[in-house]
């Protein structure tokens, strides 16, 4: 039987279960949508439940391995980021709060230093991170804080599950405004702001890190050999990029839920302005600095689902060809580093009235253009902090299977854009890539399957300035 990893990846919006070969083959996938709940406590606030989510990545990997054979070598995983577990003494998982969950907006002004905790975190800080969720908890759910012993990464509490082991990896721990960036350890001044005690903190590991075999009980449970061991993963956009295989100074844009452009620095990089966020990666004493478009390949699904909903991306793709951008623009919230705060309104904009030459294709051109724009907007801002100066970036998610725009994205950044044939299931391969380092297995080739040159023109200038001029009149609706 071919030797095989065991991938537990756990989204935004979904988790999923792959086992990919030594070779990198994805031999079976699994995905189920992630059950979240509103907590009534809190302004905007969702959780989900622990042993719900462990008996998903249980049933996933049943399904999986009732239609592949194979042998698991090991275990690894990986997770959204900002997201948490809060764990009892005895192991069981008491709440989780994904990334999405801002239950501690409220108490936001306990910082009273932010430029102070901007350098020692590399990020701006918001509710949108760990520590502010901890605060939410303690503040309404005391009962919860009472119980809570451990605070894991989701992806570290799914190693914790296999292998009994507790951990933070840093690549997570970057992400929860406990921990200094730079000196890559948990802060005692930090912990002091949100008054959070740092023996709920589990030591800091490596991503690589062997932790030992899994649990008998548990490889029970999966079916799986009990000589399996638990590798520790990281978070999904590291591990998105690892993918990629980077060298020092490479770009990747991470096309997503969300779409995160990504320099791989080896210096602690800051920006004066606060616009970017500077974490560590998978690998060590590597940086990412790092900014991020928002919302954007979500948009995409969404419109697709609108506009082609049974048809293939092929002939989506294939329409697309015949538009030119001039009919239709759109302003759908994506972000731009440089701006203060988020767009909230957005739609498109056409001629009134309705032109007979108006078609479907014209209203997703104007999605990806939108999604191509918000890119350049912060590539150009990330160039700015973190000089790039290689003529390619790599891309890596969902979003990129679009051939289009990946041309429009070369367009606007002047840069070659590079598709390597991991591309789809990045993460999951990312997990894969980290575990034939651990066990010492030839590494995979990278393969680049596909080059897209700029090809910049009149009509990509003019469409550039359409679109601006629209997401400033977006800007300034109130209703």
């Amino acid at each position: 039987m071919k030797e095989a990893y065991l991938v537990v990846d756990i989204g935004t919006g979904n988790a999923r279960v792959a086992v990919i070969a030594i070779n990198g083959e994805v031999l079976g996938i699994q995905t189920q949508d992630i059950q979240y709940h509103k907590d009534s406590l809190y302004p905007d606030a969702l959780y989900f439940d622990p042993a719900f989510l462990w008996q998903q990545i249980k049933s996933m990997s049943a399904e999986i391995f009732s239609n592949v054979e194979c042998k698991i070598i090991a275990v690894t995983a990986t997770s959204q980021r900002e997201g948490i577990v809060l764990v009892d003494k005895h192991g069981i998982g008491l709440i989780g709060l994904p990334n999405i969950d801002h239950r501690g907006r409220e108490w936001e002004g306990i910082m009273t230093d932010k430029d102070k905790i901007y350098q020692l975190t590399g990020r701006y800080p918001t509710s949108l991170f760990s520590a502010l969720k901890i605060v939410g908890v303690q503040q309404r759910k005391s009962e919860i804080a009472k119980e809570a012993s451990l605070v894991l990464s989701i992806s570290d509490w799914v190693e914790y599950a296999f292998s009994g082991v507790p951990h933070f990896e840093h690549s997570h721990a970057s992400e929860t405004l406990l921990y200094e960036v730079q000196k890559q350890e948990w802060s005692t001044y930090l912990s002091q702001v949100f008054g959070i005690d740092l023996a709920v903190l589990p030591p800091l590991v490596m991503s690589g890190t062997i932790l030992g075999a899994i649990q008998e009980n548990v490889a029970s449970e999966f079916g799986i050999n009990s000589s399996a061991v638990v590798v520790v993963g990281g978070a999904d956009t590291q591990l998105a990029a690892k993918s990629t295989q980077p060298l020092p100074n490479d770009v990747i844009i991470v096309s997503g839920t969300t779409t995160p452009i990504i320099k791989i620095s080896e210096n602690y990089e800051t920006d004066h302005q606060q616009r970017t966020w500077t974490g560590r990666h998978t690998e060590p004493n590597m940086f990412m600095v790092e900014t991020n478009a928002g919302v954007t390949g979500l948009n995409y699904q969404r419109l697709k689902e609108v506009f082609y909903p049974n048809e293939s991306y092929e002939l989506m793709e294939e329409e697309l060809s015949q538009v030119d951008g001039s009919q239709c623009v759109a302003s759908l919230g994506s972000l731009v580093a440089s701006e203060k705060s988020p767009i909230l309104k957005g739609g498109f904009i056409f001629d009134a009235p309705v032109s007979h030459t108006l078609k479907r294709a014209d209203f997703v051109f104007a999605t990806l253009w939108d999604i191509a724009c918000s890119i350049k907007e912060n590539y150009d801002c990330l160039n700015e902090v973190a000089k790039h100066e290689k003529d390619y970036v790599l891309a890596c998610g969902g979003g990129v299977q679009s051939k289009k725009l990946r041309q429009l994205i070369a367009n606007l950044i002047g840069k070659k854009v590079l598709i390597c044939d991991t591309y789809r299931q990045s993460s999951a391969i990312g997990g894969a890539l980290i575990c034939n380092k651990a066990l010492g297995k030839t590494p995979i080739a990278r393969v680049i399957i596909d080059e897209t040159h700029p090809v910049f023109t009149e009509k990509d200038k003019e469409n550039y300035e359409a679109w601006k001029k629209a997401r400033k009149a977006f800007k300034e609706i109130l209703i």
